[in-house]
């Protein structure tokens, strides 16, 4: 197998072992067995289970991008755009359950080792936020983004990770997850068409 065809297998023995079992379920040494690469081989691309989760995170989030650049977001405003967006994001997380607490884990690690993979998730999912603002493909962001846009953007981002946090833990359902984004983004859109553009 090339590396490419080693790692892609790697995050397929990963993604099974979390859904079966969550965060504690990933072993290296399980996976590097079940995806029959040496150790070594493993620990050269994926320095901790923490990078394979955020890794298999990175590949969802690059196949909703693919699905954006065929059929952008639709809905009458930015408000409805972006929350059809976010409800898809998180669909994604809950259709298996076990993994999307792990890779939450994961990003909630805080392994310095890790900012670049999750600095590259973020810029990704700021794109693909400022797309479904514009009701544009994704990766057609022209002109570049504007400052309300990158602020929106960075807001959601932690408004929706919260509430995914807070689903991990059980104090919120999959429904209320959308719900707070919602009210979140209307009371800051709402500030921002009161507000000089900037």
């Amino acid at each position: 197998m090339t590396m490419e065809q080693k790692s892609h297998r790697i995050l397929e023995v990963a993604i099974e072992l979390a859904e079966k079992g969550g965060f504690d379920n990933v072993r290296l040494r399980d996976v590097a067995a079940q995806a029959e690469v040496a150790l070594g081989t493993l620990y050269k691309r994926f320095p901790s289970k923490e990078s394979i989760l955020i890794a298999a995170l990175e590949r969802e989030a690059e196949k909703l991008e693919q699905k954006m650049i065929k059929k952008p977001m639709v809905g009458p405003s930015p408000l409805e755009r972006v929350l059809e967006f976010f409800d898809l994001a998180s669909r994604t997380l809950f259709r298996k359950p076990n993994l999307g607490r792990a890779v939450l884990r994961a990003l909630t690690s805080g392994d310095e080792e890790l900012t670049g993979q999750v600095a590259a998730f973020h810029h990704r999912m700021t794109n693909l936020i400022i797309a479904s603002l514009r009701g544009s493909p994704a990766g057609a962001l022209y002109p570049d983004p504007t400052n309300d846009e990158q602020m929106i953007a960075f807001i959601m981002q932690q408004i929706w990770f919260a509430a995914l946090v807070g689903w991990m833990g059980g104090l919120i359902n999959k429904g209320m997850v959308v719900e707070q984004l919602r009210i979140s983004l209307t009371l800051v859109l709402r500030g921002i068409e009161k507000s000089p553009p900037s």
